[in-house]
């Protein structure tokens, strides 16, 4: 049993060591990298307890009778302390928060009067049904794709009339992912506050080739100003987020209004969002901020997103960059981006948040979260849920804003 925990201890305390400090974005490491410290940096408080109540069970059966159990144990609190350390930083993002949204908007917005945090949800990560908040699946926002041509609408349970309405455009680089898998604590959050949501699928690569996935997201704005109000939104004001890939897609979709090349057969329709919140977005497909172009992350966006080659089509990957887009037409803007992120690296977000305080006309807000991983708001953690806070009262903000 002595030798078990150490091995444990062993184990537990590279993994913490890991989610501390994960490998160098770009690296061959880098993604599984993310996929052991993503749940063990943002799950802190849950791996400390269970660490602590493994090494409890093995020390009642006799773990310390050898010096390996003592090693063990000793290495295993040097882990806690490694955790505890996560814990405390993510502690601090309401603070983080709040600064972010006073540099980017010169005053402090109301607080939205909301339900205090479920233990629960906390205790277990999961975004849980919310009493509140009613779920339509599988609405068809456009024909020829199948399921990838669905969405899901989130609203509350009590009748809403012209309620403000958030597009969430999920994540999973282009090539895998759900409507239902990403930013559940957000939409939870801002339907049981009156919001209505709207969460599409898209086509995905590599069947689908960029525009295809951007176009896809357009049609589905297309579906909000049309339908929308049977769910009790206001189809005059959208606003967009997204994850990753899904930040990228909101992005160009922000920054795009009235492209006919991303409308084919709709050009008319209106798109424009009121605002865009993207979350640790891939806003330049070149790579020029860390993500080693097309020897590294950005070399499968050539490869299954645009299908070229970005040294002699450089045009078209600068075309589908945010960063290349940004002027002064851009919308209000909250960036989130984490510090640690393993796949998208936060001076890409830091350039692109600079890009638009230097050419848009409207507010821009950088929120840089110290310790976070990417996809960290997946989970309902103590970092996602003053996050989700602070996005809310950005929203609103606008949306007072809008309405003057």
């Amino acid at each position: 049993m002595a030798t078990v925990l150490l091995v444990l201890s062993v184990v537990g305390l590279l993994l913490t060591a890991n989610a501390l400090r994960p490998r160098v974005r770009g690296s061959w490491f880098a993604v599984p990298s993310f996929f052991l410290a993503w749940p063990t940096g943002e799950l802190a408080p849950q791996v400390i307890v269970l660490q602590a109540l493994g090494a409890l069970v093995m020390i009642l059966l006799g773990a310390l009778d050898g010096t390996a159990g003592w090693v063990g144990l000793g290495l295993a609190v040097v882990s806690w302390v490694g955790l505890a350390a996560l814990v405390r930083q993510a502690g601090q993002t309401d603070d983080r928060v709040e600064v972010a949204l006073r540099a980017g908007l010169g005053e402090l917005p109301a607080v939205p009067r909301s339900r205090s945090v479920s233990v629960l949800r906390l205790a277990t990560a999961l975004p849980l049904p919310d009493p509140r908040v009613e779920v339509v699946r599988d609405l068809r926002y456009a024909e020829g794709a199948g399921v990838r041509h669905l969405l899901d609408v989130y609203r509350p349970k009590t009748p809403v009339t012209r309620a403000p309405v958030l597009v969430q455009v999920h994540g999973g680089a282009w090539i895998i992912g759900n409507k239902r898998e990403q930013a559940l604590p957000l939409m939870h959050h801002l339907a049981a506050n009156g919001w209505v949501c709207v969460a599409p699928n898209y086509r995905l690569s590599p069947k689908a080739t960029f525009p295809d996935h951007l176009v896809d997201v357009k049609l589905a704005i297309k579906w909000v100003r049309e339908h929308v109000a049977e769910h009790g939104g206001d189809p005059s004001f959208v606003v967009i987020t997204g994850g990753s890939a899904g930040g990228h897609l909101a992005s160009m979709v922000a920054l795009t209004v009235g492209d006919p090349e991303y409308q084919p057969g709709f050009e008319d329709v209106d798109t424009s969002v009121v605002a865009c919140v993207p979350f640790y977005g891939a806003y330049d497909l070149l790579g020029r901020y860390g993500g080693r172009g097309a020897d590294g992350m950005y070399g499968g966006a050539a490869r299954w997103l645009m299908k070229r080659d970005p040294v002699t089509a450089r045009a078209d990957f600068e075309r589908a960059s945010p960063l290349d887009r940004v002027g002064p037409q851009a919308p209000p803007f909250m960036v989130v981006h984490g510090t640690l992120d393993s796949l998208v690296p936060i001076a890409e977000g830091r350039a692109f948040a600079a890009a638009l305080r230097d050419q848009s006309h409207e507010s821009v807000v950088f929120l840089e979260l110290p310790g976070a991983e990417h996809a960290f708001e997946i989970f309902h953690s103590i970092r996602s849920e003053a996050t989700v806070r602070g996005v809310h009262r950005f929203l609103e903000h606008v949306r007072s804003h809008h309405r003057s």
